[in-house]
């Protein structure tokens, strides 16, 4: 797969596919091999469920926190795909090629990132399979990381790999027609969470504010119709100088929203909401 993002370098000049090295994100050593679920393309909405639950338990069982962002994916994947079956959307064939599309750009960011090929993996995928590795972020933060490198930066190219054209009007009521399966979803997900991975998550989600909001900022009506207007302006303005602006302006803002959820990423009071989750 090639690059991601734009043929030339950011402005501030750093080394393409690489964060900054004062910031400290280095890509770990390997760890569980997980490139037998990985290395082809998912062939349909059912496949890309299976290998994703399956990728999530195994990440589970080896305790790689890169699980906890695909807890809530299998969770959202299972869902559309029985409103796909049920007949919900206008265009359930678009839907379906959506929905893989969509997760074969997490597929190809983490074989490139297992296979050490660090040039082809997005900065905010850098930033979330790094600090998921690590284990030493709060687990919301792994989830968010997650979902804001793939609505923030994946969604737009996926949605303009699919197409917004024929009947574009329809598309984008699918389109926001999947903000309902999201949201419906928020407090299922942050169950999930509880029960896999933070028991103290429920009382903390009470106590200090519930994370439903960002959740849902991230994952529902701005971040998914920032993908769509990323979209729509590759279709229409089909030069490669417009291209390589939204390529850029998509792993910009992912990018700046990852380090702004990790900010402050070590302070007293993150030892304290890390032994709040943990359910200390």
């Amino acid at each position: 797969m090639g690059r991601t993002g734009s043929s030339t370098d950011p402005p501030d000049g750093r080394e393409r596919g690489r964060l900054r090295p004062e910031e400290g994100f280095v890509p770990p050593e390997p760890g569980v091999d997980v490139d037998d679920l990985i290395a082809e393309p998912y062939a349909s909405v059912a496949d890309a469920r299976d290998r994703l639950a399956a990728l999530e338990a195994r990440f589970r069982n080896h305790d790689d926190r890169r699980a906890v962002f695909l807890t809530v994916y299998v969770a959202v994947t299972e869902r559309v795909q029985e409103r796909i079956e049920a007949g919900e959307f206008r265009d359930p064939a678009w839907v379906a090629d959506y929905l893989v599309t969509f997760a074969d750009y997490y597929r190809r960011a983490l074989l490139a990132y297992e296979r050490g090929n660090a040039e082809a993996v997005p900065d905010p995928w850098v930033l979330a399979f790094d600090t998921a590795r690590r284990g030493r972020a709060l687990v919301v933060q792994d989830a968010l990381l997650g979902i804001n490198a793939h609505v923030v930066h994946d969604l737009a190219l996926a949605v303009h790999d699919v197409g917004v054209d024929p009947n574009r009007p329809a598309k984008h009521a699918d389109h926001v027609a999947v903000n309902d399966v999201l949201r419906r979803l928020i407090d299922a997900e942050q169950r999930l969470l509880a029960d896999h991975y933070a028991p103290g998550l429920t009382e903390l989600d009470a106590s200090a504010g519930r994370i439903d909001e960002a959740l849902a900022s991230l994952s529902l009506e701005e971040g998914r119709e920032f993908a769509w207007h990323g979209a729509v302006a590759r279709t229409d303005l089909r030069t490669s100088v417009a291209d390589r602006a939204v390529r850029w302006l998509l792993e910009a803002v992912a990018t700046g929203n990852g380090r702004a959820i990790l900010a402050p990423n070590d302070s007293p009071l993150l030892a304290r909401l890390r032994e709040l989750e943990s359910g200390a």
